[in-house]
């Protein structure tokens, strides 16, 4: 006896994206956040890096993968709307950006507008 299963769902990978290729309506996610530090207050640093090189540090945001659309690009920042409301503003020079698959990034959109929505509406009823 032979058993299929099929599946209705496909995975999709976010890709890295520069400034320049970004454009308005893009789904769009910070992957990293960049902060340099001045070698000299770097403890850890080799003691043969001159003093105004910088050390670049990567960290990984909290707000990783939430989605944000595109409003406009005046690079090197990119103006993005929040899903909740309002509004956030990317420098591309400090954080790393991917752009996620249009489906994923809508779909992933819509879920998290409605969800502000439903709590405006409780809240307001109270």
């Amino acid at each position: 006896m032979n058993i299929t299963t099929e599946y209705d769902c496909a995975t999709s990978v976010a890709a890295r994206v520069a400034g320049e290729d970004i454009k308005q309506g893009d789904y769009i996610t910070v992957l990293n956040d960049v902060v340099e530090f001045p070698s000299f207050l770097w403890a850890a640093s080799d003691s043969r890096l001159p003093p105004e090189e910088p050390v670049r540090v990567t960290f990984k945001p909290g707000h990783a993968g939430y989605p944000y659309r595109v409003i406009t690009v005046c690079l090197p920042f990119v103006y993005a709307k929040r899903p909740k409301g309002g509004m956030e503003i990317f420098d591309t020079r400090t954080e790393q950006l991917v752009r996620l698959a249009p489906h994923s990034g809508r779909a992933v959109w819509m879920r998290l507008r409605k969800a502000a929505k439903k709590a405006a509406r409780k809240k307001k009823d109270k």
